[in-house]
């Protein structure tokens, strides 16, 4: 199969995804791509950008899979009519009707309403996470409602039953060499406590830093690793915890080549979730395969990722906290040794059935179905 890839927004998960098709799949992958920034722009007008890169691409495409920073019906309009009879598939990194908006920002319902012509026009839509799937889902009629009349809440019937739940590969294999380097080494003279998502404010660093805190006043010992992308972000929050524990910062800071990332995670005993949203946790199961115990909040879509016996082990620490005070008193009897982390080898069967080497062959005989299957599907799952 020919397979074309088109993403306007290059960067973070989403070039996580191109590179994982591209590495592992069996097909032939070619894709249209532009530069992770500007993401507004990217929704509004990159689809005249990608439409115009589709020239240089001569092969005959059997599958089109369109990122969720997609404008679909303006790709396909404007590429007219060379994907007319092609299979659409929108795969949903996130959604913006219910991704969080800063404090100081409004909802801007432009960029909504391109999501939803996107899925609404497209044959297939997939989601990272069931969670994800059911707060868009969920999110469609109230957003419809807001319109004067021709609301057409008719289609989220038709969205539905074309949306199904596809997690995205994971690249756990980079990651193993630093999980042996775990295993040689001695354990850590003071517990490691991990922070390696986006410095933004949707995964709340004031709570994260607040229960530090608490936990330093309580004269609880430990170190940390701030690592995770802050290219976009605010990082006075960060640049507070410098100034309060920096000889105890091991690592502060973004992590581009993948085995410096790794080495860091590996010396980690802890990875903190404050995440107010969290559509997939890539960062979060990164840690996680390199043996940091995960302490989430239990909602979003930790649940359905962590295994249910884990959850609440009967011998080692718990994974769940309910608020900020749980998160406190359990990350104080992790860090005084009153439960213990899990292994590494519990923590590693959590995903490594997601890395990219095992999972890719569902992308594959999925694309090969949905080929097969078209046109009787055709949009309506």
């Amino acid at each position: 199969m020919n397979i074309l890839l088109v993403e306007p927004f290059l960067g973070g998960s989403h070039r996580a995804f191109i590179n994982g098709l591209e590495q592992h799949s069996r097909h032939n992958i070619f894709s249209v791509t532009m530069r992770g920034s500007h993401w507004k722009w990217r929704m509004s007008g990159g689809a005249v950008t990608l439409a115009d890169k589709t020239r240089d691409i001569p092969e005959k495409i059997d599958l089109v899979v369109a990122s969720s920073m997609t404008n679909l019906p303006a790709f396909i309009a404007l590429t007219n009519p060379r994907f007319a009879g092609v299979p659409t598939i929108i795969y949903m990194h996130e959604n913006q009707l219910t991704q969080p908006v800063p404090p100081d920002e409004g909802r801007d319902m432009t960029y909504c309403y391109i999501n939803y012509l996107s899925v609404l026009a497209a044959d297939y839509v997939f989601f990272n996470s069931e969670f994800h799937k059911k707060d868009f889902l969920d999110a469609l009629p109230g957003f419809l409602a807001r319109f004067p009349d021709y609301q057409q809440s008719e289609s989220i019937a038709r969205i539905a039953r074309k949306s199904y739940l596809l997690y995205p590969g994971l690249e756990l294999k980079n990651l193993d060499p630093a999980v042996e380097e775990r295993k040689k080494r001695k354990p850590n003279e003071k517990p490691v406590i991990v922070w390696n998502q986006r410095w933004s404010f949707d995964k709340d660093p004031e709570k994260f830093f607040r229960v530090i805190d608490k936990l330093d006043d309580a004269e609880c010992e430990f170190d940390l690793i701030l690592a995770g992308d802050h290219e976009h972000d605010q990082t006075s929050r960060f640049e507070e915890a410098w100034k309060r524990y920096g000889s105890r910062i091991l690592h502060y800071g973004y992590v581009e080549d993948s085995r410096q990332y790794g080495n860091l995670l590996q010396k980690g005993d802890f990875v903190v979730s404050t995440a107010q949203h969290e559509f997939f946790c890539t960062a979060i199961m990164e840690a996680v395969y390199c043996g940091c115990h995960p302490v989430l909040p239990r909602n979003l879509t930790y649940p359905e990722i962590i295994p249910a016996a884990l959850q609440e082990p009967l011998l080692h620490g718990p994974v769940f906290y309910d608020d900020e005070t749980d998160l406190f008193r359990k990350m104080k009897k992790m860090l005084d040794g009153t439960n213990k982390k899990l292994p590494l080898s519990t923590l590693q069967a959590v995903n490594r059935h997601l890395d990219w080497s095992r999972f890719v062959s569902e992308y594959d005989e999925l694309f090969e179905k949905i080929k097969k299957d078209y046109p009787h599907h055709q949009g309506e799952g």
